[in-house]
């Protein structure tokens, strides 16, 4: 594909019912790569026609955690306010002989579709309403029965297209059956509203998911009956579980919002979600756009892996500014000084994982008196660590000069290594084994803190 032959178009269309799934941000970050790198458009439609599900608070969720991601549109439109271009559509086919009303009970579709699996066969639509009477119809209506209007799939034919992604697909709609493009309430049926939104949008290619991939037939014929182009179809692989299953909470977490509140990255989790572990190279936002190929996705499952999307957090923690980290940090630590928040995020960001962590070491810096738990406690209590201790705190109560000097007197005295002597020191000044480097904490720390943890750590019996 060569890039500005034709003027890229392509959507992201969320349903505002709840948050937004790590595999439907996958979709979006995949289509916003891909129109940013042909110079195309991307659009944003909201498809919040299952009136039932949707909620307003989803959708400025939904809205909030895209631009969280870093992605912005160029148009945006939401389904709920074309209501009437769909109907006016429906009425056509209908005028057309295309389309006709069905009014089964759901009771009625139910026995048909046991009917079918009791034979081994897929469930699909008898049409008998295909040839209901104009009397039958009115008895119907004077029952209380409100339509659907169904699509009516031609019989014998071969729906065939060539998908981005996985080549060459077939569909026999003898296998399809006539599928409901209104609802008895009047709200189009998600094939129908996608196929004219797509259409007068303009959209040239629909990038998703490979579980939507039977739907491309329906639409496909709706397409063909409506007289509109179809776009280019490409299905990517769907993002499991390390067990190679569907994604889900059984897994832990599974939604962009529970990252976020974890304390990782929106860098590091577009930057995932974009490449998932193809490759060790960190790159810039700018970087994956220039080098981005949607066939290098391949046919193959991808794994969300969490341990492998720590890793990357880490190395965004590590080399982005400053000022960005403190930006994303400040949420978690509301009520900290800004510029203290940032001086501590600089000691600490080489041992983190997530921001969240942060709040692990912040009392060290900001509380005289730490938590010591039983096992620092049990530390603390040997005695060679004891008369390290010791001989730390006569020393800092005697002399004025700088903790390195008077580390040095502790190595003379003790005759020990210094990584021998840290680690008593370490643990009596910030209650943990591991953590920031010791030098940096010391420096921060004022002087009457650290002879204060030092004597409450020889007082523990």
């Amino acid at each position: 594909m060569e890039k500005n032959v034709i003027m890229i178009r392509v959507r992201f269309a969320p349903s505002p019912t709840g948050t937004l799934h790590l595999g439907n941000a996958r979709t979006a970050i995949l289509n916003w790569l891909f129109a940013r790198h042909f110079g195309g458009k991307f659009i944003l439609r909201i498809e919040d026609t299952d009136i039932e599900r949707s909620k307003k608070e989803y959708e400025i969720q939904l809205i909030n955690t895209l631009i969280w991601l870093g992605l912005d549109w160029d148009e945006k439109y939401r389904q709920s306010e074309r209501l009437e271009i769909y109907r006016n559509y429906a009425k056509k086919l209908l005028e057309e002989g295309r389309a006709y009303y069905c009014y089964c009970t759901p009771e009625e579709l139910e026995a048909e579709r046991k009917f079918c699996q009791s034979r081994g066969l897929p469930p699909r639509y008898s049409g008998k309403c295909r040839f209901l009477t104009e009397t039958q119809k009115r008895r119907f209506e004077i029952e209380g029965r409100k339509p659907t209007i169904r699509f009516l799939v031609p019989e014998g034919e071969a729906i065939e297209f060539l998908d981005l992604l996985k080549g060459k697909m077939r569909f026999l709609t003898d296998e399809i059956g006539d599928f409901i493009i209104m609802r008895s309430t009047g709200i189009p049926a998600y094939n129908f509203a996608v196929v004219i939104d797509d259409a007068l949008m303009e959209i040239t290619h629909v990038i998703r998911g490979e579980d939507h991939l039977s739907n491309t037939a329906c639409q496909l014929l709706l397409y063909k009956t409506l007289n509109f182009n179809p776009p280019q179809f490409g299905h990517h692989p769907l993002l499991l579980a390390p067990d190679r299953t569907k994604l889900s909470k059984r897994h832990g977490a599974v939604s962009v919002e529970d990252y976020k509140e974890k304390g990782f990255l929106p860098e590091a989790l577009f930057f995932y979600l974009t490449t998932l572990g193809g490759t060790k190279e960190i790159l810039a936002k700018k970087e994956l756009i220039v080098h981005f190929d949607l066939k290098k996705l391949g046919r193959s499952n991808a794994i969300f892996d969490v341990k492998s999307l720590l890793a990357i957090n880490r190395a965004f923690i590590r080399n982005l500014p400053l000022d960005t980290l403190l930006k994303y940090t400040k949420p978690f630590l509301p009520k900290a000084n800004s510029q203290l928040l940032k001086t501590v995020i600089e000691i600490v960001r080489e041992n983190i994982g997530t921001l969240r962590d942060i709040e692990i070491y912040w009392p060290i810096f900001t509380e005289l008196e730490i938590n010591l738990d039983n096992e620092a406690r049990k530390f603390l209590k040997q005695e060679e660590i004891r008369k390290i201790i010791q001989l730390f705190y006569e020393n800092m109560e005697i002399s004025n000069e700088n903790f390195e000097i008077i580390l040095s007197k502790v190595v003379e005295k003790t005759g020990l290594k210094i990584g021998k002597l840290l680690l008593p020191l370490r643990v009596a000044l910030t209650g943990r084994k591991e953590g920031p480097e010791l030098k940096k904490i010391l420096s921060f720390l004022p002087k009457e803190w650290i002879k204060f943890r030092l004597k409450r750590a020889l007082e523990i019996s």
